[in-house]
């Protein structure tokens, strides 16, 4: 199984620093997450049912009613190369790891493009284009022009574009989620997750946006209840609440330039609202200096660098601010 962020207890092991101490930036979720009020005894007491609102919540929220409510876009990205024959598939890398992996185990021929553009993976000439927008790890972004060009071009030799925008509610310009499997892109698919954005990751709840018929497929296979009561009455509740996605989108954004300052001196410096990567050839230093000050953020092996989310609070900041202070004056 692949390593993720938020492995918080293996670090607190490690380096003998009690979980309660940990100032834990590993993840990129949005540590000021939307408030889940008490629900519903009966979300808690009836098995599911698609007729409870999610879906409509869910429709107009992303601007498209071609979804399918997943128990997390984890479950998508793990099922949906299954859905296809095998073929080769171009993954705009680094990217999230799972997608290469489930698309590799279902027998496709996967092709990791290491810093490639668009352009490039449309030249490559595979049926399938697989990327991240924003992308996970990078911060890269493509412009919303550009996906729905290369999904033209991709149409028209008869493949398909699928867009993982996990990050991109926080600032949903370049987003593609409300064409997905329309007239204009019945061969795009988009997977969406309310885990980052909303801070909800717990739920365990995203959307997979694509063709009736693709849809219907992925249903057959997660078969029945595939996303608790709980979890939908909360997703529902959060993606209509749009006071405070306004709210959060503000606040996100100050937020990232302010943790892009914190890094600037420290390297090369790419963000999304959520997450800032640097890139520095002593990622694996600071990596431990920080968890030794009880800091955990994100290393990746194959580049060298670093993925910082944002503190949830000002003593966070503090620490950060303070911890990396005492690194640049070393």
């Amino acid at each position: 199984m692949l390593e993720h962020g938020g492995r918080l207890l293996a670090a607190a092991r490690q380096y003998g620093i009690p979980v309660a101490q940990w100032l834990d930036l590993s993840t990129g979720i949005n540590p000021q997450g939307w408030p889940v009020p008490a629900l519903s005894p009966e979300c808690w007491q009836r098995l599911p049912e698609a007729d409870d609102g999610l879906e409509a919540a869910a429709a107009a929220y992303y601007g498209n009613p071609r979804l399918l409510p997943l128990p997390g876009s984890q479950a998508a990205i793990q099922a949906l190369p299954t859905l296809f024959q095998p073929a080769a598939v171009a993954c705009l890398a680094p990217l999230y790891a799972e997608h290469p992996q489930a698309w590799t185990r279902a027998g496709h021929k996967v092709r990791l493009l290491q810093g490639a553009n668009l352009a490039r993976a449309l030249a490559a000439a595979t049926p399938t284009v697989l990327l991240c927008n924003p992308n996970n790890p990078t911060a890269a972004r493509h412009s919303r022009e550009a996906l729905v060009d290369a999904a033209g071009q991709l149409r028209r030799r008869g493949g398909w574009l699928v867009v993982d925008e996990a990050f991109a509610d926080a600032d949903p310009e370049n987003s593609v989620v409300d064409l997905a499997g329309g007239p204009e892109a019945p061969n795009l698919v988009v997977l969406r997750s309310i885990g980052k954005f909303f801070g909800l990751a717990g739920a365990r709840v995203g959307f997979l946006f694509a063709a009736p018929e693709l849809l219907a497929a992925l249903a057959e296979r997660l078969g029945p209840w595939a996303v608790a009561g709980p979890a939908r009455e909360a997703a529902r509740l959060a993606l209509a609440d749009t006071p405070w996605q306004e709210a959060a989108r503000r606040r996100l954004a100050a937020d990232s330039r302010r943790l892009q300052e914190l890094l600037a001196p420290l390297g090369s410096v790419a963000a999304t609202p959520l997450f800032a990567a640097l890139t520095t050839d002593e990622a694996e230093s600071l990596h431990d200096f920080l968890a030794r000050h009880g800091i955990l953020v994100r290393q990746f092996d194959v580049q060298p660098r670093l993925r910082f989310g944002l503190p949830g609070d000002d003593a966070g900041w503090e620490r950060l601010a303070a911890a990396l202070t005492e690194w640049n004056d070393r």
